[in-house]
């Protein structure tokens, strides 16, 4: 049972994982805490279903995804983000809350306000150890998500545009006088950040075989938590964040009977962090 517990764990912080480590990206580059970014993760999971009922590939559907909501994301930054930057930074999060509770509304417009079914199974091979069942698709989740972050590392650590990317994270205006192009810089982190977001949309659909205009509610507020504390702007600081906490719901609340709140425990993490560590696990000082 623990380990089962474990396993699901794993799975569900890979998802959020997913979802934080967009967002952590945004934040070291830009400065700015974009909720949105769950609205385009709910956008790429219903995206996902759409391209999925009709062409029946779910790689195709991901692939279509993907794009559209990287191009959402662009389209975000320089629509409503470039604009208010010279503005305090509470301007551009209000901005961004809005953006995603239109985004709310519209899907629920659009698709309807009721839940709806996705059910499929991955690819996958299916394994079974000493009576441990592990299904398609947790195993496809571990997969895709390594994969993804073994890319985003070798992307962030072996290439020149990666190198860039990093520079511009740590001061963008040095970077940009080194002759760096920062515009072309922050498209490319919204395009990454927000196609990995549509890709966890479309894990989590399959991973709880429903999408809803609502799904987006609760990653808004937590991936907030997990990238403060893994360190505002350090990616490995939210997939960290985001597998520990994955794992420790799913054992303190499954298997402990904790009785808290399963969405507390990432406030709880933050209060702790926060206290012995403001910065962040994986955050810089100052």
């Amino acid at each position: 049972m623990l380990t089962e517990q474990i396993l699901n764990g794993l799975a569900t912080g890979s998802t959020y994982a997913l979802i934080s480590l967009g967002l952590a990206l945004v934040y070291g580059i830009l400065g700015v805490l974009h909720v949105a970014h769950a609205g385009i993760y709910m956008a790429g999971a219903y995206i996902g279903v759409g391209i999925y009922t009709v062409t029946g590939n779910i790689f195709l559907a991901a692939l279509i995804s993907m794009i559209a909501c990287g191009c959402l994301g662009i389209a975000i930054e320089r629509l409503v983000y470039f604009p208010l930057l010279k503005f305090p930074p509470y301007v551009p999060l209000i901005s961004s809350i809005a953006i995603f509770t239109g985004m709310e509304e519209l899907v629920r417009l659009v698709a309807g306000p009721t839940v709806q079914t996705y059910s499929l199974t991955l690819p996958f091979p299916h394994f079974e150890l000493k009576g441990i069942a592990i299904s398609s698709n947790l195993v496809g989740i571990y997969v895709i998500t390594a994969a993804v972050f073994l890319m985003l590392w070798y992307f962030s650590t072996r290439t020149e545009t990666g190198l860039a990317m990093r520079a511009a994270s740590q001061d963008m205006a040095v970077a940009s006088s080194l002759g760096i192009n920062s515009q072309r810089i922050v498209d490319l982190s919204f395009f990454i950040s927000s196609a990995i977001a549509a890709l966890a949309g479309i894990l989590v659909g399959i991973y709880y075989n429903t999408v809803s205009p609502g799904m987006g509610a609760v990653p808004a507020y937590k991936a907030l938590a997990l990238i403060v504390v893994g360190g505002l702007g350090s990616v490995p600081g939210a997939v960290v964040a985001s597998l520990a906490l994955g794992v420790a719901e799913t054992v303190l609340i499954g298997y402990a009977h904790v009785p808290l709140p399963r969405d507390a425990l990432a406030f709880i993490a933050m209060i702790i962090v926060l206290m012995w560590r403001p910065q962040g696990l994986f955050g810089r000082k100052g």
